[in-house]
């Protein structure tokens, strides 16, 4: 039976760490995920190729230059400065950041896909009866969107929980700090304790088909489950 005497603070790490990047996720791919689905200007889809750019790269590849911009030499060390650290690399902020680049385009891709199937109509409908820019996102688009937005926020959260090569390459390893389940899984086999490993693989493996059913059963018939449809299920 898993205990929190064999996972101790990474569960909380992680729950913690998937949490804030959800909510910062939300706040930040719901503009862009609007202006994707809006706009017309011809460099939309070089746009969105970047945002979705996560999706096909080696996640150590996305590290090894968060590494380097949030490192005591680039930005991020510039940043830290102000409050007397010298990086934001291996520290939980510094996993913040790097889950937000990795799981952006879990969120931004079913957000479009919901938003480019509110009817044109209902806006100008909204806008003729006085609606004001942001009644008519939190009466119409939001409420015609729902869909997308729950879709983006279980993805996301569960992308986040299972990050593995960005974690390890920004965060290392730090037990308390940035250690989290899936490089406590590492940490398992390394020592050959595959018990323990086998007990936080199952509670991964499980979590991650429980997602993928909820995705799967939302999505219409003849569909795949990481096609972009009418509902807001992501398309890869």
């Amino acid at each position: 039976m898993l205990t929190l005497a064999d996972i101790g603070t990474p569960i909380a790490l992680t729950a913690t760490l998937a949490s804030v990047t959800t909510l910062l996720l939300l706040l930040i791919g719901t503009p862009i995920g609007w202006w994707l689905a809006r706009t017309r200007v011809r460099w939309r889809e070089p746009i969105a190729a970047l945002v979705a750019m996560p999706l096909v790269l080696p996640p150590t590849v996305i590290g090894f230059y968060l590494l380097i911009l949030l490192g005591p030499n680039g930005p991020g060390g510039a940043l830290a400065s102000l409050w007397g650290a010298r990086t934001l690399a291996f520290s939980f902020w510094g996993l913040v950041i790097g889950s937000i680049f990795y799981s952006l385009p879990f969120m931004v891709q079913p957000l479009r896909v919901a938003f480019e199937g509110i009817d044109d109509d209902m806006l100008e409908a909204a806008a003729t009866l006085g609606a004001g820019k942001w009644q008519t996102f939190f009466r119409v688009v939001a409420r015609g969107s729902a869909s997308g937005f729950i879709t983006g926020l279980i993805l996301t959260f569960a992308h986040t929980v299972g990050e593995f090569g960005v974690v390890l390459m920004i965060g290392g390893n730090i037990p308390g700090a940035t250690r989290v389940v899936s490089t406590q899984l590492y940490d398992h086999v390394e020592a050959i304790e595959y018990p323990a490993a086998h007990r936080l693989a199952a509670l991964l493996l499980l979590s991650s088909f429980a997602v993928l059913l909820w995705v799967y059963r939302r999505r219409p018939h003849g569909t795949s489950p990481l096609a972009a449809t009418p509902d807001g299920v992501p398309r890869a």
